[in-house]
């Protein structure tokens, strides 16, 4: 069985379900899922100026209005929940975790427990922190020590 670490900001569209368990074709594939709460305000500033980039001025407007550290765990939980389920409703197998701090360090360390084939970075587009290689894939690539695939997740 093919294992792909995958990580998340927000729960899984049907789109998204559908995208990464047929990566692999016919293959069977075990899903460990990392799901990254909302961050800090440096991470506000950058999800703005990256809705300014795409247009969407309403989300620049309302991205200090979400909540943060450890009011946002509840919502990361049940986002996880949701994802689990719809992948696990494909036939694959899943489990996951909120990522509580240092995302990388955890990745790193979910990779080597687990064995993982590969991790899957789906997240929104963050121009910004992607242009300067600041994103989790491109810090990823140095430290996972398996291919890391980013993908952009698809909105509802």
């Amino acid at each position: 069985m093919f294992t792909s670490v995958l990580m998340i900001e927000k729960p899984l569209t049907a789109a998204d379900v559908e995208f990464v368990t047929t990566l692999h074709g016919e293959e069977q594939v075990s899903f460990v899922v990392l799901m990254q709460p909302r961050g800090d305000q440096a991470d506000v500033l950058l999800r703005a100026i990256d809705d300014v980039a795409m247009g969407e001025l309403d989300e620049a407007v309302r991205e200090g209005d979400e909540p943060e550290g450890e009011d946002a765990r509840p919502i990361a939980e049940r986002g996880l929940a949701v994802s689990l389920t719809a992948l696990r409703a494909t036939g694959s197998e899943a489990v996951g975790r909120v990522v509580e701090d240092h995302p990388l360090d955890l990745l790193k360390s979910v990779v080597d427990e687990t064995g993982a084939d590969e991790v899957i970075v789906l997240t929104a587009p963050h121009y910004v922190e992607e242009f300067f290689h600041r994103d989790w894939a491109s810090r990823a690539r140095h430290k996972v020590g398996v291919p890391v695939l980013k993908l952009f997740s698809h909105s509802e």
